[in-house]
């Protein structure tokens, strides 16, 4: 979604143009930077520098599979890859997220909207690829109304509400949110011509190229699921189980005489055992994240609608329809910040969300909108972003079993599945690429004086 699908969307112009299992456990939101200590002594070593300590290439030393991960955020880069360790790989996880609920934050608040090639230019290119393939694996496993997905258009609409850029004599079809008292209409006479306010059409894909899910829908279904396979492994001889912990981890507990992890130690002191970590918090993941805060309004619709739609005019909106006669309507962002605000806990403007419904009505000819429908929901999110403009993921400490996943944007949904599938690859067997996707272009070791979980 939002302003990065904007650059996209330029892009790509241009081209054209040329019940699940859970234990709850209290603790407090937040997370703190991590320091490791041993599980007898109070030596601690904080998080600092770690990317620089690993290879280049992205390889790894690491040899035989965990017997269990804990995943600090519950987002879906956290849950597809409790999801694909699980389903892939037999191994178990536990979920720490600050709020005990699985996707609280941005991963809960998206738009869901899933696009096959407009990554194409980019190093995003075999993850956006991979990943909306496994969105329609995903849908046929777990259940597409379950989780809201559908193949769907996608158009931008140039709109000027004064009329008075709109191409004489100009029709435009396929426009779902135009009626023809509001779009320009080629008649035998010109100056019969309907003043409307949808100037320019373009076409941005279709059902082969275009999808949508909801976010929050497939978080819960996925981690649903990852529970489930587990349970159905699980004996008397492993006693394996997928775990949902409320908790702000603080460092990384380390056996004393071998120095082999042994899980993460909370802020209230519980010990959660495990032999690898993954750092998957979003903005809340490293000091070199910075995030876009963006609200959000849902509005209801007069019926269901199959065309998300960039405008172009009045602000720029940006509107993802949704199969339950709802629209997702976005815009408007902050510009990046470092993020003190907790996950969950993100402050909603009125001012900011009113901004947007403005915006959408002035630019929508829908009856839905003309007819001012209130909005059923107002949100706000932070978009994770790196330096860069990639996502971090890799193994940051080759000795520690330390990897991390962060840093998606706006492509965060779409780029959910293959993110957590390669990285449950990497976990489980130490290799930074599967068939369809190399880690390579998004290793830590990119970013010098990396510290993780850093405080708020």
């Amino acid at each position: 979604m939002m302003y990065m699908y904007q650059s996209s969307l330029f892009l790509f112009l241009s081209i054209l143009s040329s019940s699940y299992s859970s234990r709850v456990s209290p603790a407090v939101a937040a997370f703190s930077p991590i320091s490791t200590t041993t599980t007898t002594t109070s030596s601690r070593t904080t998080l600092t520098k770690m990317a620089s300590s690993s290879p280049s290439d992205g390889s790894s030393t690491k040899k035989n599979p965990p017997q269990h991960v804990i995943i600090a955020g519950g987002g879906v880069i956290g849950t597809t890859t409790a999801y694909y360790l699980a389903h892939n790989h037999g191994i178990a996880s536990t979920v720490i997220d600050p709020t005990g609920t699985i996707a609280p934050a941005a991963s809960g608040k998206a738009g869901g909207f899933l696009a096959l090639d407009w990554n194409d230019m980019s190093p995003l290119r075999q993850l956006a690829r991979r990943s909306f393939a496994l969105h329609q694996t995903l849908a046929d496993a777990l259940g597409a109304t379950r989780v809201d997905y559908r193949r769907l258009m996608c158009a931008s609409i140039g709109v000027d509400p004064t009329g008075r850029m709109k191409p004489r004599g100009k029709k435009f079809d396929n426009i779902e949110w135009a009626t023809k008292e509001t779009t320009a209409t080629t008649t035998t006479k010109q100056e019969d011509a309907i003043a409307g306010n949808v100037v320019s059409f373009q076409v941005m894909g279709d059902t082969e190229t275009i999808a949508q899910v909801h976010p929050k829908k497939l978080c819960v279904a996925l981690w649903e699921s990852a529970c489930s396979k587990i349970e159905e492994t699980s004996n008397d001889s492993n006693n394996k189980k997928n775990q949902l912990v409320q908790g702000k981890v603080t460092s990384i507990a380390k056996h004393e005489n071998d120095g082999s992890l042994v899980g993460v130690t909370l802020e209230d002191g519980t010990l959660i055992p495990g032999d690898t970590v993954l750092l998957a918090c979003g903005p809340w993941t490293a000091n070199i994240m910075t995030g876009i805060k963006y609200h959000s309004v849902i509005i209801p619709t007069d019926n269901v609608l199959h065309q998300c739609v960039f405008f172009a005019g009045c602000g720029d909106p940006e509107v993802y329809v949704r199969p339950d006669a709802t629209a997702y309507c976005t815009g408007f962002p902050d510009p990046p910040q470092r993020v003190t605000e907790q996950p969950g806990q993100e402050e909603v403007r009125p001012e900011a969300a009113d901004r947007i419904v403005t915006a959408v009505r002035t630019a929508s000819s829908s009856s839905s909108f003309a007819n001012n429908n209130e909005p059923e929901k107002v949100a706000a999110c932070y978009l994770p972003s790196t330096p860069d403009g990639l996502p971090i993921m890799g193994q940051v400490q080759d000795d520690a079993a330390v990897y991390v996943a962060s840093g998606h944007t706006c492509w965060g949904i779409l780029l959910g599945p293959a993110s957590g599938e390669t990285m449950a690859h990497l976990i489980a067997t130490g290799q930074t690429a599967t068939d369809h996707v190399s880690l390579a272009p998004f290793q830590p070791a990119r970013f010098r004086n990396l510290q993780l979980l850093e405080e708020q």
